[in-house]
């Protein structure tokens, strides 16, 4: 695994003062368990608590952190867990809330070494625009999560699986012939399909399910559950987005191809994402 030695032992304390201060993002040294060592006034003004609230796990009623579709974050545990194992960045959208006063940021998690043991730096930034399009995660087309977002929540919903207990259902839907309705139709009609396969997914699973835009041609939904083999989910979904439709003066009843791949957790996004294309290809 490759890690930045930030710095020696013995240094840590002063070169932590002089490099955060004046900083305009929010910075937090984590251990693997997710516990905060170190912070600053950015960092607590963003997450809005007080430092000590930071260093000491304490949340105040009515604060909570979701992320950008309303589901609840993992902890930091399982973050800091992930970003170990993994060696490299995780960067997640997360709103925090209290009082009614919500705020948008986004972390950037990297794994780095400081006193000679593995730690998590956690970067907090507020975001005044759409973070999704800002960072280029979401599909301009649909308003969808696309294949970053997309992989990004299938890791965390992995993790949460293991460490929970549930199961991770991924399932691919492929608008199969396409390319020939593009043909046929012309490309602005295939977008407004696209658009309305998209809106009446995003609208027909649960909120606590990523919809995205996996490809061109393909959508990919998340799924957290507690037991089953998550068959149920992949038919909700394939009726959802089969229902006929108008598309300009053209009735269209989508032809749709399915797979899915349900999961304890033990196995790795790419691993679930490959398998999943595989079935889809059969």
């Amino acid at each position: 695994m490759s890690v930045l030695d930030v710095t020696a032992p013995s240094q840590l304390p002063p070169i932590w003062d002089e490099l955060i201060t004046g900083l305009t993002v929010g910075v937090l040294l984590t251990d693997e368990r997710g516990q905060v060592l170190a912070t600053n006034d950015v960092a607590a003004d963003l997450m809005q608590l007080t430092k000590s609230d930071l260093l000491t796990g304490a949340r105040p009623s009515g604060w909570k952190v979701r992320d950008d579709t309303g589901a609840a974050m993992p902890d930091w545990s399982e973050l800091a867990g992930q970003v170990l194992r993994a060696g490299s960045p995780l960067s997640t959208p997360m709103v925090v809330e209290r009082g009614g006063h919500p705020t948008r940021l986004w972390a950037d998690y990297h794994a780095v070494r400081a006193q000679g043991k593995r730690r998590v730096l956690i970067l907090l930034q507020a975001v005044q625009t759409d973070v999704g399009h800002s960072r280029g995660l979401l599909d301009p087309l649909t308003g969808l999560p696309g294949r970053a977002l997309l992989l990004d929540r299938l890791e965390q919903s992995l993790v949460r699986a293991r460490t929970r207990g549930m199961l991770t259902t991924l399932v691919l839907l492929d608008v199969h012939r396409l390319a020939a309705f593009n043909t046929e139709h012309g490309f602005a009609r295939g977008d407004e399909l696209l658009g309305t396969l998209a809106g009446r997914l995003r609208q027909g699973m649960s909120d606590e399910h990523t919809v995205a835009r996996y490809g061109g041609d393909e959508f990919a939904l998340v799924a957290d559950h507690p037991n089953g083999n998550g068959e149920a989910i992949a038919q909700q979904a394939r009726r959802m987005a089969s229902w006929p439709m108008r598309i300009g003066p053209t009735r269209v009843r989508p032809n749709l191809r399915v797979s899915w791949v349900t999961t304890n957790g033990n196995a790795t996004a790419h691993a679930v994402l490959s398998r999943a294309e595989q079935q889809l290809q059969h």
